[in-house]
C-alpha cells in the first residue's frame, strides 16, 4: 500500500492526522541529518502496528510531502 504524507518538523508535539487517505505529520525532531524522516518511521510503525522495516519512504526523502509504501510482511 503506498499513501501520501505531509511532514512538519519541528513541531511541539509528535501526532498524526489522518485526512482523505493521507496523513499530516507533525514531528517535534528537525529536518537535518534524516532525524525527521527516522521519527516519521517510528510514529507510523506505532501507529500503523506495524514494524519499521516495513516502512519505505518511496519519494520525497528531502521534502515535506513524501509517499511512503507500506508492506504488510507477508511478503
Amino acid at each position: 500500500m503506498i499513501f501520501k504524507v505531509r511532514v512538519n518538523p519541528g513541531a511541539s508535539r509528535n501526532y498524526i492526522e489522518e485526512k482523505e487517505g493521507a496523513f499530516k505529520v507533525y514531528l517535534t525532531k528537525p529536518a537535518c541529518d534524516g532525524l525527521a524522516n527516522k521519527q516519521l518511521v517510528s510514529l507510523l510503525s506505532g501507529h500503523l502496528k506495524i514494524k519499521k522495516y516495513n516502512i519505505i519512504i518511496k519519494s520525497g526523502e528531502r521534502s515535506r510531502n513524501k509517499l511512503i509504501e507500506v508492506n504488510d510482511g507477508s511478503v
